[in-house]
């Protein structure tokens, strides 16, 4: 490992773990509460105490079952476990999951285009103020950006294996094993499954090769997925790979009252677990998003517009991030980012595998969110493999070397 690359993640462990003291005492000390973003900070809390304590892995009166998945909670209740419930050491560890988030960037930057870019990136990403803050909030994205970064690097180094005519039978695996561990905690990313496989099948010159490895992708998957799965059925009867929550998140960003932000006053004025079980009232809410866009299109696609705006806010769309300093540090550095990937897409356009590890999850994210809530927080995880894309433009721009290991003459973009 390079001495450079070392130091990049010692400034990048040491400014998550000063945001961390500095946060847990501000929440002890000022604010007299125990998380930043309370709601779904709390949740995942309590499901990670009742595993660590041996628990049922449930929530709330009427008891709900299948409403979190499981990975973030299970990564808490270790933090819980050794710490005896310390919030300060579970942020301490989410600090170590963001330094190894930098430390996948450079691993996803070398193997895509060369040491160079890593490196940068790695730098960037160490130091972004809204990276390294949000790294310590109790929330799933850093983990899940982590996961998802060990799947892009995987998936790139099994796109290489198959255009040597390799089958990569075991990258093939662990990459299917890592979406599956990644829908663990994000479950929305189930769906890059097939987009994987597919692209694989296409780039494969011997196509059964191809399909063999698509095939160990899914089979990942199935196996990484199997015992949640099974364990859903014991509790409700359904076989569910999820979970029993994507029903009323449709539903919150496609209702007569929807504005685009979560506002989940309607489930708590509804009580429909009073008289349903968690999958019915699953499946109603999802009928009723649907029913709701199909009666109301014009609507349906300006609540599109305006999800897809907070997407890709500029700044932090909650009302406790309105801070003035701290919109101009969020926008000092997403406006770069965002400058210099438009430029490495230019330069990089014909360079398929480039474009789907970079600019694919945020692309896949930002379609996703169009029918659910949108916000900058589900922005966050794909920032990370988008800024490798942002540090090769930048290179490009200025006429320094780089070239991807695996670029050819024929498709190289120029």
């Amino acid at each position: 490992m390079p001495k450079s690359l070392l130091g990049i993640l010692l400034i990048a462990l040491l400014v998550r773990a000063g945001i961390a003291c500095g946060l847990q005492y501000q929440l002890e000390n000022q604010w007299n509460r125990s998380f930043l973003i309370e709601g779904d900070a709390n949740g995942y809390w309590e499901l990670g105490t009742k595993i660590a304590n041996g628990e049922a892995y449930e929530i709330y009166d009427p008891p709900r079952r299948i409403l979190r998945m499981p990975g973030f909670p299970l990564f808490l209740a270790g933090a819980i476990k050794i710490s005896n419930g310390s919030y300060l050491f579970a942020r301490l560890t989410l600090a170590v999951i963001g330094t190894l988030c930098c430390l996948f960037v450079y691993m996803l930057g070398k193997e895509l285009f060369d040491k160079q870019v890593g490196l940068i990136a790695a730098g960037w990403c160490a130091i972004t103020p809204i990276y390294a803050g949000f790294s310590v909030v109790l929330l799933s994205e850093t983990l899940f950006a982590l996961l998802m970064l060990i799947n892009l690097w995987l998936g790139t180094l099994l796109y290489q294996k198959i255009k040597d005519g390799q089958t990569g039978l075991l990258l093939s695996i662990a990459t299917g094993v890592l979406i599956g561990l990644g829908t663990l905690v994000r479950p929305s990313w189930i769906l890059a499954t097939p987009i994987l496989a597919v692209f694989i099948i296409l780039i494969a010159e011997k196509k059964m090769k191809g399909f063999i490895a698509a095939s160990l992708i899914i089979a990942g998957l199935f196996v990484t997925l199997l015992p949640w799965t099974i364990r859903n059925h014991q509790v409700s009867g359904h076989w569910v790979v999820t979970s029993l929550w994507s029903g009323p998140s449709l539903y919150d960003g496609l209702h007569p009252n929807a504005t685009g932000a979560s506002d989940m006053k309607f489930f708590e004025e509804d009580q429909l677990l009073n008289r349903m079980t968690e999958y019915e009232m699953n499946q109603h809410y999802q009928s009723e998003a649907i029913q709701f866009a199909k009666e109301n299109p014009d609507r349906a696609i300006e609540l599109s517009i305006i999800k897809l705006g907070r997407f890709w806010n500029l700044w932090p769309n909650a009302d406790q991030f309105q801070n003035p300093l701290l919109k101009v540090a969020v926008i000092a550095f997403f406006a770069p980012l965002i400058i210099f990937s438009l430029i490495g897409l230019f330069k990089y356009r014909k360079q398929g595998v480039i474009l789907l590890m970079t600019v694919g999850p945020i692309a896949y994210f930002s379609l996703i969110h169009l029918l659910f809530i949108g916000s900058l927080r589900y922005r966050l995880p794909a920032e990370y493999p988008l800024s490798v894309l942002a540090v090769a433009g930048f290179i490009a721009l200025w006429n320094l070397k780089v070239k991807p290991e695996f670029r050819t003459d024929e498709n190289s973009g120029n």
